[in-house]
């Protein structure tokens, strides 16, 4: 493990605490392969420190320190250990958890510590002043050692509420032994933006420490604790990559960090970093094998998506109208959707999104808005559902449908065995390319089987579908009142490898809305393979 100098002036920290306390949330597993992979991402994407975990504590902490001094070699953030202050009685010198903080060989340490005294005197069973000298006691001894040492007063908020000398009196005694940032915890999440900004300005101007911010996201205000901590004074703040941490999670790395460069004009990230920081939020999110939140502020893929009919005319004329900044700040796009809102805007927009040029014809977006309108009364979607509108679209536009293969006739059939198993069977009856093609296939259920036969119908005249892959399938029904008699909506995304499209099916049979839904999608697999149309 090397460590560079820093990217990012020192006067302000980026503190990144994904590794320890994100990997709190519940779902979340990481492995020393996954530490290490999050750990890349998080310095290149130019935060000041990572916090790796507590070593020590457990057995993949302490190899993801001894993996993390090998195989990375740190270009923007420092490699932080997380422990406790010494045991109540004892000497840092001589305290194991302290020692196992050393062995790490992580250049920052940061240490938690009571600073409300109930939990000083309930949890660590232990006396006020003892606890000041565990503070004090285990920040020299490491600092003497030649770490950097910050310190984390947990459950600061309501320490202070409850005995407010008291929690000050640990932040001087952290600061005064050493400690270069005192971080006031809101432990339990219940603090709000006016009572954070009052408090902490408070504490440094009594305390004159350097003071950092670690928000819990309880009352869904851990973004706005942290930069109402920046206004009242605070320089560190620490965050989690997509907001992962215990219960409801942590303040919110992508959304501080973006506020803290776009709307305050701090530079806190290398320069061209904030560009890359949608691609990082998405990578973790695989990493961690949590599906990325659509409605994530700047790095959701639906942060910059417009649906209203209303916004689109405004946004064709001046696309700041209706966003806050441009997307590609953050390395995100703007979409159209198009559905029953949309009006000629959306759809010209959404054109030139897909590299359709309509030419102004105002005919044709008439064309395409009404057939739109008519087909989302059915149960269409299309704003989920880019690939099936893509294709529609396109007929629109060229007078034609785009088809690679005509459907004569398909079925499923589901047999239900003595044994309690079932087998599941389909045959295609199709013409592509002047040709009849008969084909069967089994499947895992009836829409796998009439997926797989309409594979090995096709692959041979179009071997480009053997990449094609189904990714997802969901099933709604539109009108429960009628039972299984109801229209049923059903959305597949499928992909090749370099990417996923969704198309949709709508009919009362789910089979055949699901049939629907796979001709869309091997169509627009051969448009994307740049395949001409058999007719």
């Amino acid at each position: 493990m090397t460590t560079k100098a820093k990217a990012t002036d020192d006067s302000f920290h980026v503190f990144d605490t994904t590794l320890r306390d994100g990997a709190q949330r519940e779902g979340i597993n990481l492995t020393v392969a996954d530490k290490l992979t999050i750990a890349r991402h998080l310095d290149n994407f130019g935060v000041g420190f990572i916090e790796g975990g507590w070593p020590g504590a457990n057995p993949r902490d302490t190899e993801f320190f001894a993996r993390a001094q090998q195989e990375i070699e740190f270009k923007n953030a420092e490699l932080v250990a997380f422990g406790a202050t010494r045991r109540a009685g004892g000497k840092a010198a001589e305290d194991h958890q302290v020692k196992a903080l050393l062995d790490s060989g992580a250049p920052v340490i940061t240490l938690v510590a009571k600073s409300h005294d109930r939990h000083v005197e309930l949890a660590l069973r232990t006396t006020l002043e003892e606890n000041l000298e565990m503070v004090r006691d285990t920040v020299s001894f490491l600092r003497e050692q030649g770490r950097r040492v910050f310190v984390d007063c947990e459950h600061f908020f309501d320490g202070y509420r409850a005995n407010p000398e008291y929690a000050k009196a640990v932040v001087r005694a952290a600061s005064e032994a050493g400690a270069d940032v005192v971080i006031l915890c809101d432990t339990n999440g219940g603090m709000l933006p006016a009572q954070v900004q009052a408090v902490v300005s408070t504490v440094l101007a009594d305390t004159g420490a350097r003071l950092g911010i670690h928000a819990q996201d309880d009352t869904g205000c851990a973004v706005a604790n942290t930069l109402a901590a920046v206004d009242a004074g605070a320089t560190h703040v620490q965050c989690t990559a997509n907001g992962y941490g215990e219960r409801v999670g942590n303040a919110n790395l992508f959304p501080v960090v973006a506020a803290l460069e776009l709307k305050y004009g701090k530079t806190v990230l290398p320069e061209g970093a904030l560009a890359d920081m949608t691609r990082v939020s998405h990578a973790i999110a695989e990493v961690v094998n949590l599906t990325p939140s659509t409605h994530q502020p700047y790095v959701g893929v639906s942060a910059f998506a417009h649906k209203a009919g209303l916004h689109a005319s405004a946004i064709k004329v001046d696309p700041d109208l209706y966003q806050h900044i441009d997307p590609a700040l953050v390395g995100n796009t703007m979409r159209m959707l198009v559905s029953d809102m949309a009006g000629r805007a959306s759809i010209e927009l959404k054109g030139k999104e897909l590299g359709i040029d309509l030419g102004g014809d105002r005919e044709l977006v008439g064309r395409v808005v009404e057939r739109v309108k008519e087909r989302e009364l059915k149960g269409y979607t299309y704003e989920a559902a880019d690939a099936s509108f893509e294709l529609l679209l396109r007929a629109e536009a060229e007078g034609r449908a785009r088809r690679y293969f005509r459907t004569e006739s398909w079925r499923a059939i589901v047999e239900d065995r003595p044994d309690g198993t079932h087998a599941n069977e389909a045959t295609v009856k199709l013409w592509a390319k002047g040709e009849r093609i008969v084909a069967t296939a089994e499947g895992n259920g009836p829409v796998n089987a009439l997926d797989r036969a309409l594979r090995v119908a096709l692959e041979r005249i179009y071997p480009q579908l053997a990449k094609l892959e189904l990714v997802d399938y969901k099933v709604r029904i539109l009108e429960g009142r009628t039972g299984t008699e109801s229209t049923t909506r059903v959305l597949i995304t499928t992909g090749d490898g370099t990417g996923d499209w969704a198309t949709v099916g709508v009919a009362e049979n789910v089979i055949a809305a699901s049939w629907q839904a796979l001709e869309d999608a091997y169509t627009y697999g051969l448009l994307r393979a740049g395949i001409e149309p058999a007719e």
